[in-house]
């Protein structure tokens, strides 16, 4: 994704969860991000988290996932 990029939310569109960031248009420079996503009691392993990105659901609720932006 674009460099400095700040993510803003993540949520469900069109079935499928994506992320959202604000980012700025004339910046040509990218850089790799990493993203977990945990369902709800699962452990996130082998993973040092650096931010909560948020949490989202599918199946009408039944599933609930949260998603973290990792190092």
């Amino acid at each position: 994704m674009p460099k400095g990029a700040k993510i803003l939310t993540v949520q469900i569109q069109s079935g499928q969860p994506c992320i959202w960031a604000a980012v700025n248009p004339s910046s040509f420079e990218n850089e790799t991000r990493r993203f977990r996503i945990a369902g709800t009691g699962h452990p996130v392993e082998d993973a040092i988290i650096e931010n909560y990105i948020g949490t989202f659901q599918m199946c009408d609720g039944k599933l609930v996932f949260h998603v973290f932006e990792i190092k």
